[in-house]
């Protein structure tokens, strides 16, 4: 399944987002921590530059413990500050404002010498669509200020936020970019719902998905499912052998 899905209005938002950086301290990247590497928008390396980064695992309650160490192990050696969530529980989100205020020790520091000291932190939650950006603000803020829902494109506008006297969160609309790389990246955003269903034959995409589980999670499939054994390949070969 080659599955592209790029529609006009990430194209504006792209845009608008790269305007609104300006008036930002700090980026704030959600990623979905069963996908890391895909559900991260190459797009918004780019528009970053050197604006400070924070990379949000969230989701983590549904990730391989394991890997989502690897993958924060390795985002830390390439300098990011990294955060560990799972927003729809709250798990981790009362970290998130102690992490930022480490990432930014020395502005703030600086902000103190000029005498700005009641200067608020301002950042920029990024993520591509239905990562749970909206979701964890809500944790975050404590209530429900920003939109949420379970599928793509809810938030369709900036939306600022104000979590206490000292921090203030943008909202942004999940974005992708205008082509996935390789089939795998395209899939991986369909399985967990960055992607409108409408376009895409969801049969054949759930097919997919259970070939995955079957090669890498065989044991938790057949618990999950209840299953004494997975279907066999063409071949007469199964994915638990």
């Amino acid at each position: 399944m080659n599955i592209q899905w790029y529609p006009g209005h990430m194209t504006r938002t792209r845009r608008k987002m790269e305007e609104d950086l300006k008036l930002v301290d700090l980026l704030a990247e959600v990623v979905d921590a069963r996908i890391p590497s895909s559900s991260r928008n190459p797009d918004i390396d780019a528009m970053a530059g050197n604006k400070p980064r924070l990379i949000i695992f969230n989701r983590a309650d549904q990730a391989d413990p394991a890997m989502t160490a690897k993958w924060i192990a390795g985002y830390k050696a390439r300098g990011f500050g990294v955060l560990e969530t799972d927003a729809k529980q709250g798990k981790g989100v009362n970290q998130f404002s102690p992490a930022i205020r480490a990432i930014l020790a020395d502005k703030l520091e600086a902000w103190r010498a000029k005498g700005q000291v009641g200067r608020p932190i301002r950042a920029m939650v990024v993520g591509v669509p239905n990562v749970g950006k909206s979701t964890f603000i809500n944790k975050v803020a404590g209530r429900k200020s920003a939109r949420a829902s379970d599928r793509p494109g809810v938030t369709r506008g900036k939306q600022w936020v104000t979590i206490d006297n000292g921090l203030e969160l943008l909202d942004t609309p999940g974005i992708l970019w205008p082509k996935f790389e390789d089939e795998t990246t395209g899939l991986h955003l369909a399985f967990t719902g960055a992607v409108k269903d409408e376009i895409m034959d969801t049969e054949t995409l759930g097919c997919h998905l259970m070939a995955l589980l079957g090669e890498r999670y065989p044991q938790s499939l057949l618990e999950g499912y209840k299953l004494k054994e997975l279907p066999a390949r063409e071949g007469g070969e199964n994915d638990v052998a």
